[in-house]
């Protein structure tokens, strides 16, 4: 097996363990062991089991990021910016399923806060495409005047609930349904 096929081997094998049994429940024998690798061999590519959950979230982040980026109408209104955010979350999560449930282990765990925290607070100086959505639609008074993280919590938090029905079987997420969620969504924010 080639060196970059054995690490997106050990990737996808501990993305679905991570998945499907939450970050304690999936050590690093276990993903060795699913990857059909010695655990020496991980360490080849990932210098700790912390560097291994960081960089896999790291890489699934910047994967959605230059989706979303891909035809970005930065100059066009908020409220077009905002639907090309919310319906290629939709879409992108849609295509990979596995991607959003480790996601969802991730943000709901000690590195999902810590990334959370460094994002809203720490990482002001970095370009971010939802910051600067809440900072463009509120400076435009086109989104309310209400704390960045009330912001996300209404216009994404509805998106991603949803997404998580849809990947669970409760209900089907089609273009019509996504469109209506990402309208309400807007509807939450919108002045």
């Amino acid at each position: 097996m080639a060196r970059q096929d054995k690490r997106e081997n050990i990737v996808l094998s501990a993305m679905t363990l991570i998945a499907e049994h939450g970050f304690h429940g999936a050590s690093m024998s276990m993903i060795a062991e699913k990857a059909g690798v010695g655990i020496g061999t991980i360490y080849r590519y990932f210098e700790s089991r912390d560097a291994l959950i960081r960089t896999m979230y790291k890489e699934k982040e910047d994967r959605l990021v230059t989706l979303l980026l891909a035809d970005y109408p930065i100059e066009r209104p908020v409220r077009e910016c905002f639907f090309h955010i919310g319906t290629g979350v939709i879409d992108y999560f849609i295509h990979n399923p596995l991607d959003f449930r480790y996601t969802e282990q991730f943000h709901n765990s000690p590195y999902g806060v810590e990334h959370r925290r460094n994002r809203i607070f720490a990482s002001a100086d970095k370009p971010d495409i939802f910051i600067d959505l809440y900072e463009r639609g509120t400076a435009q008074q086109v989104i309310r005047d209400m704390p960045m993280v009330v912001f996300f919590n209404l216009a994404f938090a509805p998106i991603i609930w949803t997404i998580r029905d849809h990947v669970l079987g409760f209900l089907n997420l089609d273009a019509l349904l996504s469109r209506k969620l990402v309208e309400s969504c807007w509807d939450s924010v919108k002045i």
